[in-house]
């Protein structure tokens, strides 16, 4: 008789969204090292895609694929999905990673900061774990969100961004119930772990950091370390876990 063919393990799957640059990128590279198939998704940063698509391909042929879209628009969820599903034929974890970020003081802030701000933090990850439910269920996955140390404690001039990251970490706490048991759901919150883009003045800085335990900011790579973590936990759902240096301790 023959031999009977092999079986053939498929690595798992896991889509991140806001994965060009920064902690989503870092994401990427940690997860790509663990065996994941990655689904990245980016908005704007077209070269760095570029650049991080070509790097892992190098490692592995065929375990990236690249996907552009607004997550403002109401039909980017379905096509996310679908278009990592098209390409791998399943899903295990979706990270929720993309973010805006910036001030509406009040007596400034419009309509359009609202839907910018929840656009990204609050409705994409809602209605992108509501188009992934049905495949991470099958694959008994996981759905990680990056929440904030500051979706539990205000941060003046920025209450539409803290409202929306609140809304996400109740996200996480809600569908940690209605998902399980087959999908778990969890969320880190990180602190100084890169100062915004625009730059934040060093005695700005240092006054943070002395509000820190551990008086100095993370790196991206501790982040990445606790979504690779949750994604691990077999029997972790609902959680939060804090990547702050201890820095909610003195909010």
């Amino acid at each position: 008789m023959p031999p009977a063919p092999l079986s053939v393990q498929l690595a798992p799957v896991a889509l991140i969204t806001g994965a060009a640059r920064r902690v989503g990128a870092v994401i990427a590279r940690r997860l790509h090292r663990e065996g994941y198939d990655l689904a990245l998704h980016y908005r704007s940063s077209t070269d760095a895609m570029l650049a991080l698509e070509e790097e892992l391909e190098s490692m592995r042929p065929g375990s990236v694929l690249s996907i552009h879209a607004e997550l403002g628009d109401s039909a980017a969820a379905d096509a996310l999905i679908g278009a990592t599903l098209a390409r791998f034929g399943r899903l295990d974890a979706l990270i929720n990673n993309a973010s805006t970020f910036y001030p509406t003081p009040i007596g400034q802030a419009e309509g359009t900061d609202w839907d910018v701000l929840f656009a990204s933090n609050a409705r994409a990850p809602f209605f992108l774990s509501q188009a992934a439910a049905p495949c991470l269920r099958t694959h008994r996955g996981a759905i990680v969100n990056l929440v904030d140390v500051y979706a539990e404690r205000p941060l003046a001039e920025h209450t539409i961004y803290c409202m929306a990251k609140a809304a996400l970490l109740m996200m996480t706490l809600s569908l940690a119930k209605e998902l399980g048991p087959e999908v778990r759901v969890n969320a880190v919150a990180p602190g100084a772990v890169m100062w915004p883009e625009g730059g934040k003045p060093s005695g700005e800085q240092q006054a943070l950091l002395e509000k820190t335990a551990l008086k100095r900011p993370g790196r991206a790579e501790d982040v990445a370390e606790a979504v690779a973590y949750l994604l691990r936990a077999e029997y972790t759902t609902g959680t939060v876990l804090r990547v702050d240096g201890g820095r909610a301790l003195n909010l």
